[in-house]
């Protein structure tokens, strides 16, 4: 399996000024990087530095670098190949949930869910899984949940794809956006402890309260931990879902644009917009209704009709 090749610290000021000397001693090539104190590059490993004390470094010898250079000159702590020592809690048996779509006008809402135990959290890091987000090409994200699905048996994981129209539906119902994100990670949950009936807990990203969540679980949920934070992609259950709702996001998205013949953007943009007026002239309310999520602002002002409030 092929190791990451990206790796992302938090350094200060002190520390990146430091290390600006180290790269300037081993003969790295500085260059400006947007919103970057520095860029610096040698053969075809990169070392990014930005003003938000974020560091990224990429590319061939990555971890080398990281390990040798980074972690005792600069960092003065070693974390790479110590995840067990720093967030042991990513290695005890715990289901990982996640969703993608959410502030998507286009598409559906996808929830997934991943069971980790065992080895398998030390095998996903190895198969170079993290925060869909960081994945900037859609064919990246794809292939990456491919491997996933390959790697995590098929009773490890679920997939939950709310179409626009059952997403619209629900949203009559609930009124609130948490509140129907919450019933989705409900759902996942529960399908995974039809299999997993004795994982102790569950984790998510913030967006609401946990209250939200255990009222939607039924019986088989009730007695499970469930635990928000944010940024919990940073853990690999969470990061392994992030992967998998989003794959199933970006499928869906081309059979509804398919079934249209338009290419639905994503996001909420000028351009999705434009999508949406072409869509409502050629087809009418209906048919965009079948592939959109109704409360954005962006159906009431291409329809003409009052924006859904929530309750």
């Amino acid at each position: 399996m092929s190791e990451p090749a990206s790796f992302t610290f938090k350094i200060d000021a002190q520390q990146a000024g430091k290390l600006r000397g180290l790269l300037t001693a081993q003969g790295f090539t500085f260059r400006e990087v947007p919103y970057a104190l520095y860029g610096a590059q040698k053969q075809k490993l990169t070392v990014n530095a930005y003003a938000s004390g974020k560091l990224l470094v990429q590319g061939k010898g990555a971890k080398e670098f990281v390990e040798f250079t980074l972690e005792p000159e600069i960092i003065g702590e070693a974390r790479l190949g110590y995840d067990e020592v720093h967030n042991p809690e990513m290695f005890q048996p715990h289901l990982g949930v996640d969703e993608s779509g959410k502030g998507d006008f286009f598409g559906p809402l996808v929830i997934a869910g991943v069971y980790t135990d065992g080895d398998l959290p030390r095998q996903l890091l190895d198969l170079g899984v993290k925060d869909s987000k960081q994945i900037t090409s859609d064919k990246k994200a794809l292939e990456i949940a491919d491997a996933i699905k390959e790697l995590v048996t098929l009773d490890r994981f679920n997939v939950v794809v709310i179409s626009p129209e059952k997403y619209n539906d629900l949203y009559v119902k609930f009124r609130n956006l948490n509140r129907l994100l919450a019933w989705g990670h409900a759902t996942v949950i529960e399908n995974l402890l039809t299999r997993w009936p004795k994982c102790p807990r569950a984790l998510s990203d913030k967006f609401a309260h946990e209250s939200l969540i255990q009222r939607a679980l039924k019986e088989r949920g009730k007695g499970i931990v469930l635990q928000q934070r944010t940024k919990a992609e940073s853990d690999i259950a969470v990061a392994a879902a992030s992967i998998l709702a989003r794959a199933g996001f970006l499928t869906r998205m081309k059979f509804l644009g398919d079934k249209l013949g338009v290419t639905l953007p994503k996001g909420a943009s000028a351009q999705v917009k434009a999508v949406a007026r072409e869509i409502f002239q050629k087809s009418g309310p209906d048919a965009l209704k079948s592939v959109c999520k109704f409360h954005f602002k962006t159906f009431a002002e291409v329809t003409g009709t009052l924006p859904l409030t929530e309750g």
